[in-house]
Parts: structure tokens; sequence; C-alpha cells
């Protein structure tokens, strides 16, 4: 049986670690904090304590990467998120959310072990996609609303058209933080919080912080290859981290 020191043990290890990943590549924080999470507590209490905490670091990552965010190229993607999620959470009622999770959670498994592999010379048209924006960042929404993890395919998608780590990361943190906010307040407004929330939420906020502080200083020193490998390392987390659960 687990005690109380062991499970609060457990909780700032998850958010240390969830907090470091999403200050070195922007996202992933739930994938990898839920690891750990979800074997300690239940998903009914855990989930909300994720979503308040990866928001956290967002917008820690936000403020201090202030000056290489790009609002203006983020914008489509925002937009066609926020369109995006509320029907995420609404399908997430009336579909078969168990195979979808399985079904994306492969997808995104296989697709970054295989880009692992693709020449570090790859890249596609950087030309601005205009509509297609709007669409990733709608497909983006819908999904997250589905798995929680709304930057999956954006992140894809700045992968697939070569950019830099800067532009990268300063496309999809914007929007990221944006989705998370929406679905939070979706989330939040249709259910009730445990007692335990706010206690819980007080002892995790350093330890994602401390998370954060520390993948943010590895960033500034990756160049763009290894950047690119740990987008799709923390994509490849992503997708088992989604996909394993439903297999058991």
């Amino acid at each position: 049986m687990m005690t109380l020191d062991t499970a609060l043990q457990a909780l700032l290890l998850a958010m240390f670690l969830g907090g470091f990943v999403s200050g070195i590549s922007g996202f992933a924080f739930s994938a990898v904090a839920g690891a750990i999470l979800l074997q300690v507590y239940p998903p009914v209490f855990a989930v909300p304590l994720m979503m308040a905490c990866a928001l956290v670091a967002q917008l820690y990552s936000l403020i201090s990467l202030r000056n290489s965010m790009e609002w203006r190229k983020a914008l489509p993607l925002i937009v066609g998120g926020i369109v995006g999620m509320p029907i995420g959470l609404y399908a997430l009622r009336s579909v078969d959310a168990h195979t979808f999770r399985l079904g994306f959670g492969i997808f995104l498994a296989v697709y970054s072990a295989y880009m692992l592999f693709w020449p570090a010379t790859f890249s596609a048209h950087k030309k601005d996609g205009g509509v297609t924006s709007y669409a990733i960042g709608f497909a983006g929404g819908v999904v997250g609303g589905l798995t929680a993890f709304p930057g999956a395919l954006p992140t894809i998608w700045c992968d697939l058209r070569g950019f830099p780590k800067d532009v990268k990361r300063g496309m999809t943190q914007p929007y990221i933080a944006f989705m998370q906010f929406a679905g939070i307040f979706l989330v939040f407004l249709h259910g009730d919080l445990s007692s335990e929330f706010v206690p819980k939420l007080l002892w995790s906020l350093p330890a994602v912080i401390g998370g954060c502080v520390l993948g943010l200083a590895l960033f500034g020193k990756v160049n763009d290859l290894a950047f690119r490998r740990i987008i799709l390392a923390a994509l490849l987390v992503s997708g088992l981290a989604l996909a394993y659960p439903q297999l058991l």
C-alpha cells in the first residue's frame, strides 16, 4: 500500500519531469507526468491537476521566451484550435475515444520513430500555409479535446516545414498555451474539483517551475538538429503514453 510520503514523492517527481520536458521541448508535459501520476492518483483527480500544471509550465515558458514568440504566425493556428477544441470535447462523449486514442497514439509513435531516422536536411515547403494553418490548428484542437495533446499536429506540421527551433517553438508554444487554457476552462465549467486539488497544486508548483527552469536552460544550448530530435523523442513518448493504456 502506498503511503502519503510515497504518493507525495511521486507527485513531485512527475511534476518536475513534466516541467523539464515541457521546458526543453515546449510540450509533452502530460505525457511524461501522467506516466507516473496516473499510477498513484485516479484520472478524475490527476488529469485536471496535470492540465493546470501544464498551463503553468506553458505560461512560464511564454514569459521566458517572450522575445522569440511568433504571435502573428501562431494566430491562425490559435483561431482554428479554439473552434476545434469544443468539438473535440463534445465528441469525447459520443465517439469511441478509446479506439481514437489508441490509433492516434500509434500514429504518433510510428511517425516520430520513423522521422528520427530521416535525413536531417529534409524539409517541406516553408511558404505560408494560408488556410492550411487554420486547418492544422482546428485539427489540433479536435485532437486535443479527445486526447489532451493539442500540440501534436501543429508540432509535426512545423517540423515537416523545416523551421528552425526558435520559429517552431515560437509558433507552437502560444498555440498550446491557448488550447490548454480553453480545455481547462471548458472542463472545469462542467465538473467539480476535489478538495485536495488546491493543496496538491501548491505542492506541485515549485517542482513544475524547477523543471521548466532546467529545461529552458538546456533549450538555449541545443542546436536545430538536436532540438528536432528532442521534439521527435517527445512525440514518441506522447504516442506511447496515449496508446499503452488503451492496450491494457
